[in-house]
């Protein structure tokens, strides 16, 4: 079995599938009906992204698991998202900071992978990146609305913005298994996606009219641990809920 792609397949898959599941949480307290039915949108794009990383992943894996397995059977330190994504929809602005900063990341890291060496990644990203796409103008677009707004928006999501920075850092970092497959030219450095990731993020703050927080807390004070399987208690939430039918009645179907 190749261990690092299974792996890393497995981080794709993971933090899409908890991402979907938080703002799936948001379905029917949307601040508008459109707004409602774009967050849902959003959340059945990741959905169906990270059935076909889970799916190459048992593919990879050799071990009969499908996707559903591979959701509903594992338990929390098994799982290898980002810790951002397992963040808790406090208020509408912090579910747009939160997405915003995502999007932003995926879109690039996407674009990278079109040109991976494994040409089920590259299939894909390829596929993938057309919904992110919609994702990063999306989020782009509410995230200057609101930052630029009234000022009682625009402090909320100030605030929004600082406590989700804290997480950014973990999705620029290289592990071995990041560091293993970019040498076979599978995906790129994840650090390189830096320079061009702050360079646009910038803009949009700046148009926003808010304070980009400090890159260092980012990139050297920045929590991490959740590609590793070392989770915020949040995520034992998100999973108990998620995983709760299939482990009461395994094996159950529609």
């Amino acid at each position: 079995m190749d261990q690092p792609l299974f792996q890393y397949l497995l981080h794709m898959g993971d933090t899409s599938l908890i991402l979907s599941h938080r703002l799936s949480e948001l379905t029917g307290h949307g601040p508008a009906l459109e707004e409602d039915l774009a967050m849902t949108n959003v959340a059945l794009d990741l959905l169906g992204q990270s059935r076909l990383w889970l799916t190459l992943a048992g593919e990879v894996e050799g071990q009969s698991r499908d996707e559903d397995q591979l959701a509903y059977l594992r338990d929390a330190p098994e799982y290898r998202n980002y810790l951002l994504v397992e963040r808790p929809n406090t208020h509408y602005g912090s579910v747009i900071a939160r997405q915003f900063l995502f999007d932003t990341w995926h879109y690039f890291l996407l674009k990278e992978l079109c040109s991976s060496s494994d040409e089920r990644v590259a299939a894909i990203a390829e596929k993938s990146i057309k919904e992110v796409t919609y994702h990063v103008r999306r989020s782009s677009d509410i995230l200057v609305r609101l930052g630029d707004g009234t000022a009682e928006s625009h402090a909320r999501m100030q605030v929004a913005v600082n406590d989700a920075w804290r997480f950014v850092g973990e999705l620029f970092l290289d592990d071995e298994i990041i560091e293993a497959l970019a040498d076979r030219k599978v995906v790129p450095l994840h650090s390189q996606l830096w320079p061009a990731w702050l360079e646009h993020v910038s803009g949009i703050f700046q148009e926003s009219t808010l304070i980009l927080p400090d890159p260092d807390d980012a990139s050297h004070r920045a929590h991490r641990g959740g590609i590793s399987g070392r989770h915020t208690e949040a995520l034992g939430y998100i999973l108990a809920e998620m995983q709760h039918l299939q482990r009461t009645y395994p094996g159950a179907v529609w």
